[in-house]
């Protein structure tokens, strides 16, 4: 019995070969490249199409077929550590990810009556993406490299699946540290937008390694800015304060002590206890001018545009202290 795609009709109308962009055909449980020099087969797991070009990623297709960790851990956890995990009060705080969202939300409406996102890396729920999938006109395509709970497409950034001028607006979120070019992922979130289209992205900046092998680059704002500096900026700023970097530091700091994973788990949750408060200070920091030279992380608001922001007046934009 064949699985039900979990994507929709319209949305696979737009689903591309993520070697050579050419047009898709089913075939079964599988994609099928419709240009004749590539001819490449793509599986269908459970529902969920696997568009990989293995040229590129640091995945392969055999890694989703024989469903081996990727980025996101499919082994269940125990109850103990579920339990643990739930009681320890988060050390960080995202202060304006579900204000950002809604207002990303509400300029896509104002430009489409049913727009198109693409949220790339959704294995899971980002924060405040709650926002945007409240409104019921918004079409999201949540895709990612982890078979997660959310994923109903894996795709690599570095090679969209999909056609150009297909979205509206698309979403990464704590994504672009975790590619190994993430100037290509950009170029790449540029050519499936519509004209117009508008981008919503968070990147790290004051931020310890939090995904292993998979974690790359992190950006000031500025350099935030010039990895989209080819979409006119709408709004940006800090999403996560200087006070949680403060706590992510401490956190590892200790952690730096030790390997062994008991010791480890012992940590974590002294850390959490005795610097979970300090997240409270970001309320009061956020906007504030030092704050861009210290936030654990900062998010972009942008549209397509045809000009690119030079360097010269790139660094006219900055606004810290020093």
């Amino acid at each position: 019995m064949k699985s039900k795609i979990k994507l929709s009709t319209a949305i696979q109308q737009l689903l591309r070969c993520a070697i050579c962009k050419a047009e898709l055909e089913l075939v079964g449980e599988q994609f099928r490249c419709t240009n004749p020099d590539c001819s490449n087969f793509f599986p269908i797991i459970n529902g969920i199409p696997i568009l990989i070009n293995e040229d590129s990623s640091i995945f392969s297709v055999d890694d989703f077929i024989h469903q081996r960790n990727t980025f996101l851990k499919l082994s269940p956890e125990s109850k103990i550590r579920k339990t643990l995990k739930r009681l320890m009060p988060d050390i960080g705080k995202n202060v304006k990810g579900k204000k950002n969202y809604d207002k990303f939300a509400k300029l896509l409406l104002a430009q489409s009556n049913t727009p198109k996102v693409l949220v790339l890396g959704s294995g899971i729920l980002g924060q405040g993406l709650e926002a945007i999938l409240s409104y019921p006109a918004i079409e999201v395509v949540e895709s990612d490299i982890s078979l997660g709970p959310r994923t109903i497409l894996i795709g690599d950034a570095h090679d969209i699946p999909f056609e150009n001028n297909s979205f509206d607006g698309v979403i990464a979120q704590a994504v672009l540290e975790h590619v190994v070019d993430p100037w290509r992922c950009v170029e790449e979130i540029y050519r499936v937008l519509k004209k117009d289209g508008l981008v919503y992205a968070e990147t790290p900046f004051m931020q310890q390694v939090h995904g292993g092998r998979y974690d790359f680059t992190r950006f000031t704002h500025l350099g935030q800015r010039r990895l989209f500096r080819k979409f006119k900026e709408i709004d940006s700023g800090a999403v996560v304060g200087p006070a949680t970097a403060l706590a992510w530091s401490y956190k590892y700091f200790l952690l730096s002590f030790t390997k062994l994973k008991q010791f480890r788990s012992f940590i974590n949750i002294f850390a959490s206890i005795t610097s979970f408060y300090f997240k409270y200070f970001d309320y009061y920091l956020i906007d504030r001018p030092g704050t861009f030279d210290a936030a654990s992380g900062y998010y972009f608001i942008g549209q397509k545009s045809n000009q690119i922001l030079s360097d010269q007046e790139l660094i006219k934009l900055y606004r810290g202290c020093l």
